[in-house]
């Protein structure tokens, strides 16, 4: 049994799958840890949860938090506020993978699957969140406190406010080279995402997967279809 984590997949479906099936090749013995944000931005959101559950209902161990993206779609569609962070060319893809033209008509189906998700989730030796915490708030503040949870760009790591277990998030593009310098440390705190959705960003446009075990990082170059994206 192998034990995994990846994050920021923002609908990039080819990539997430040739990590899951190609190089992980993921068993039903294995666990795959997934840290939010699935939707915006990439070409296929649709078809990423798609696969997402359909990996959870053929008995692979799946187990995906919410990030900041898939609230934000949560919020929208069944809210209905306005949606213009993301401006035209973040909303269209996600609209045009679905096949309709408001969020509201996306299917309940979708929806109650992100609302599901937890805001974290707590392993043995890590805790594993979209953002980052709050870590002056006490512990059990700090780990209610949603909005910093997902959206936190920042933060000063404190091992003591959770238990010892080292933090792995997503959320912040940083460079491969540099995420795979830093894991190579067995760091306490590591962020995940090197930004596979900005396939025009050469020092991105990876999807990073950790060994929680071995401290290995797989590292899979943005193998989309064209598609229009700005370069970060």
């Amino acid at each position: 049994m192998s034990r995994y984590a990846t994050t920021d997949l923002h609908g990039c479906l080819h990539t997430f799958r040739h990590l899951v099936e190609v190089e992980l090749k993921l068993n039903r013995k294995d666990e795959l840890y997934l840290l939010g944000d699935y939707v915006n931005k990439g070409p296929d959101s649709r078809g990423v949860l798609d696969y997402l559950m359909y990996l959870q209902a053929a008995g692979y161990q799946v187990h995906c938090l919410r990030g900041n993206h898939d609230q934000a779609l949560l919020d929208a569609a069944r809210h209905r506020w306005r949606w213009d962070w993301l401006g035209p060319r973040g909303r269209l893809p996600t609209l045009r993978s679905f096949g309709v033209s408001r969020l509201s008509d996306i299917p309940a189906p979708y929806l109650d699957w992100l609302a599901s998700l937890p805001y974290e989730i707590e392993l043995p030796d890590f805790m594993l969140v979209h953002a980052g915490y709050n870590f002056a708030l006490p512990p059990a503040e700090m780990r209610q406190d949603y909005p910093t949870m997902m959206n936190t760009k920042s933060y000063v790591y404190d091992p003591g406010r959770l238990g010892g277990r080292r933090l792995l998030h997503g959320h912040v593009p940083t460079p491969t080279a540099q995420v795979r310098a830093k894991a190579a440390t067995h760091p306490g705190a590591l962020g995940l995402d090197t930004g596979c959705v900005y396939r025009h960003n050469p020092e991105l446009a990876h999807l990073a997967a950790l060994n929680l075990d071995t401290w290995k990082l797989t590292l899979v170059p943005n193998c989309e279809p064209a598609y229009t994206i700005g370069k970060r």
